[in-house]
């Protein structure tokens, strides 16, 4: 199911357009966003790869998010994914074909400093583009916190990024503000109970920001002690209103069209 919803937007500095490192381009009307549960099988990069494909390609939209950890599943002590394994290749392909730009969830090494970060997949290749930044409980042990929040610009739309537990911390939140995002894009893992409180972040979210947010959550068992998870990835409207929602079973998916309103 397709709904539109209205967007509030900063009007672009003329005179900031033509800054040869800067250039943000005037952003499209609409913006057709989807949020992916794929079935993932723990560790094993090949078949999550070939899941990603799928949902890629069955998503029809220019934006793909994926949960948190979504290339390995929530295992902390998973390989990290190097980005130019030659199995990513299909991720590019497939966006190459598709028009899509994916944003992925993967464990990464920067030297010695390990994150767990989110990758941005389209026809051109595969970069990290966010560390998480609020870790808790055993990442802590493996992993580095990132510097804060970051955005990424899909079409002219500033589009900012968050793993999990940055969702539920108001600071972060404040600190997205200040980057006037008009899509906020975040990727979960969340137990089943944690549904209700997941999508009161989103509304809380959408709220402070004034932008749509969509939410990603891993769907099915996965390791951490997360014998079932959450599912219900969903779409929210810059009120809070939700626009489109998944059931909790892997594989699901669904999609929302957004429109960009000038103030």
């Amino acid at each position: 199911m397709t709904k539109t919803v209205g967007l509030l937007a900063t009007p672009i500095d003329p005179r900031i357009q033509n800054r040869s490192s800067e250039v943000r381009r005037m952003p499209q009307a609409t913006l057709r966003v989807a949020v992916a549960q794929p079935v993932i099988r723990l560790n094993d990069l090949r078949a999550n790869v070939a899941s990603h494909v799928d949902s890629i390609r069955a998503a029809d939209s220019r934006i793909v998010i994926f949960p948190e950890l979504s290339l390995t599943g929530y295992d902390l002590g998973a390989p990290v994914i190097e980005l130019d394994d030659p199995l990513l290749q299909e991720l590019v392909d497939v966006c190459a074909e598709t028009g899509s730009v994916a944003l992925v969830g993967a464990p990464v090494g920067e030297g010695d400093r390990l994150s767990i970060a989110t990758l941005r997949v389209d026809a051109e290749g595969v970069s990290v583009v966010y560390r998480k930044t609020w870790l808790h409980g055993e990442e802590f042990t493996r992993f580095t916190p990132g510097a804060g929040p970051s955005t990424i610009d899909v079409d002219g739309w500033v589009v900012g990024l968050a793993i999990c537990r940055d969702t539920g911390q108001s600071q972060h939140t404040a600190q997205m503000a200040a980057h006037g995002v008009d899509l906020y894009a975040a990727g979960v893992v969340d137990v089943a109970a944690d549904v209700v409180e997941c999508q009161a972040r989103a509304f809380v979210i959408s709220r402070a920001l004034a932008a749509p947010v969509a939410i990603a959550s891993f769907a099915g068992p996965t390791g951490g002690g997360f014998d079932e998870t959450a599912g219900h990835s969903a779409v929210f409207a810059a009120d809070g209103t939700k626009l489109a929602e998944a059931d909790g079973r892997p594989g699901g998916m669904v999609r929302a069209e957004l429109t960009r309103r000038t103030r």
